[in-house]
């Protein structure tokens, strides 16, 4: 076996990502399908955190399009990636995998509170820490909330996991001739607009050195190819 090139990584992961062929919600073979990829991840001695997103089932942005207060509608979003952590970690014990819920938000029933250096012993100790919440502030996205909880767990690199197969020149599902990116910098992803990641989370990792790598979260084995250090995707450094 190819020893991994990564001791610790941050996944990042969108409430779309989960819909797979439904339209709201979550479908159960894909959450299965990343719990297994994350089980083979975890087996070869990776420590793998994760923060999810919730546009599944609510976003806050969209909720306040539609007359809702914005803090109020962040506030919703925040509470959509608990629900999406927790199916998650279900679906990751189910395939043998030690989960915890680690929550920005306080919600004690289901969840520990985000505390950087519990993650951390969690981590260590080999289990997957899911991070819910966000930020646990409104006006922040969750990609945002991964740039920094990866810096503050001292992670490898930021996988962003998306639909596609890592950045392109264009949107590939409107023009065929868009161009794959294999790398960027990180002033090149912001002067160009290029929606890997919102501009604070980009800007963040640049600050602190965080390599970003996007790829196809729906190519089988993606995840293990990375770890292993094939160039699969984009990488943003």
């Amino acid at each position: 076996m190819i020893k991994p090139v990564y001791q610790r990584i941050l996944l990042k992961l969108s409430g779309e990502a989960l819909l797979g062929d439904e339209d709201y919600g979550i479908d159960p073979a894909i959450i299965g399908r990343i719990a297994n990829e994350i089980l083979e991840v975890r087996d070869t001695g990776v420590q793998i955190a994760i923060v999810i997103g919730g546009g599944n089932i609510f976003r806050g942005a969209g909720l306040a399009e539609s007359g809702i207060d914005r803090v109020t509608g962040d506030h919703m979003g925040m509470l959509a990636t608990l629900m999406n952590s927790l199916a998650l970690q279900d679906s990751m014990e189910k395939v043998g995998v030690d989960a915890r819920v680690m929550s920005a938000i306080s919600v004690h029933a289901v969840s520990e509170d985000y505390i950087r250096r519990r993650a951390t012993r969690h981590l260590e100790k080999g289990r997957v820490v899911i991070i819910a919440g966000g930020t646990g502030n409104p006006f922040f996205t969750t990609d945002t909330a991964a740039a920094l909880r990866a810096i503050e767990i001292g992670a490898d690199i930021v996988l962003k996991a998306t639909k596609v197969d890592g950045v392109f020149s264009a949107d590939p599902h409107i023009n065929k001739n868009a161009q794959l990116y294999e790398s960027l910098s990180y002033d090149a992803v912001i002067e160009g607009k290029l929606g890997v990641m919102d501009a604070n989370a980009i800007v963040l990792c640049r600050d602190q050195g965080m390599p970003i790598r996007v790829f196809n979260v729906f190519g089988s084995g993606n995840l293990m190819q990375i770890v292993k250090g094939r160039k699969v995707g984009t990488i943003v450094c």
